[in-house]
């Protein structure tokens, strides 16, 4: 008899900040996004709101801004993965950081298989040079997740739908996660060309903002099994993101299960 394993449901798409500074960040990100946090960022907030929505993991990103965050950054992913079964942390690497292999190294053997990167925040444009070797490092050993869209259209912002379907093309072996619908604000342009891919894409800070009809467009040209719940906490409650993605999209309870699990196979 083959092996079978429990099913579990999974917010591909929260972050958890040191209490030192989760208060900042929060106030950033409403400053950058105009969207007022409902959590306060913390573990204890996430996990609270992750068991009360029926979620058995969140997968927590973090993105170094800056070269010299990249070691403090992976530390807390990997300390934040030691300490609570409940968290799939994810790894953050910058191409100004010279010693990027060793990032990735450190991360591998400390079991952590995930990088987040956010061009916008990181200074960086994805389809940057200086990226091309550090994506060829990570294919078929990470997955990685990317801050895709923003206020700006393509060709003037680091990180668009067209960036990440040429990424894909370039580097088959690297799975790849499209954040927010495949690009925050960029819905047009991923019916352009990124639905129907085999790129992941994600439903993280979407909801509060896309049509109905761009929505419901993305979701029937793209793979259902390539499209992962995600709730963008502390922006978002898991919960509430659960119910309204469920009622926009007309879901059957079968169906907003099948968005919960995609991510197992991934992970």
């Amino acid at each position: 008899m083959g092996t079978h394993f429990p099913v579990m449901f999974y917010d591909i798409h929260t972050h958890a900040f040191h209490p030192k500074i989760a208060d900042k960040v929060l106030a950033q990100l409403e400053g950058h996004y105009g969207l007022p946090p409902v959590g306060t960022g913390v573990v204890s907030d996430l996990l609270t709101r992750i068991r009360r929505a029926g979620i058995d993991r969140a997968v927590v990103h973090t993105a170094a801004t800056t070269p010299d965050q990249v070691i403090p950054a992976n530390n807390w992913a990997i300390d934040l993965a030691t300490r609570y079964e409940e968290i799939i942390a994810f790894g953050s690497v910058h191409p100004g950081f010279d010693r990027w292999e060793w990032a990735l190294d450190q991360l591998e053997a400390a079991g952590i298989h995930g990088i987040k990167l956010h061009p916008d925040f990181q200074g960086y444009w994805l389809d940057d040079a200086a990226m091309k070797p550090i994506f060829e490092a990570m294919a078929g050993r990470f997955t990685v997740m990317i801050h895709v869209g923003d206020r700006q259209p393509p060709g003037r912002n680091p990180s668009d739908p067209y960036k990440v379907l040429n990424l894909h093309r370039e580097f088959p072996k690297l799975d790849i996660i499209a954040a927010h619908m495949g690009g925050f604000m960029h819905w047009q342009w991923v019916l352009d060309g990124l639905a129907g891919s085999d790129v992941y894409i994600d439903t993280s800070s979407t909801l509060c903002l896309i049509d109905d009809a761009t929505l419901h467009e993305i979701v029937r040209r793209h793979p259902r099994e390539r499209i992962l719940f995600g709730s963008d906490y502390p922006l978002f409650d898991p919960g509430d993101e659960m119910e309204h993605l469920k009622t926009r999209l007309s879901l059957t309870s079968g169906e907003m299960d099948e968005l919960l699990t995609n991510a197992h196979a991934l992970l």
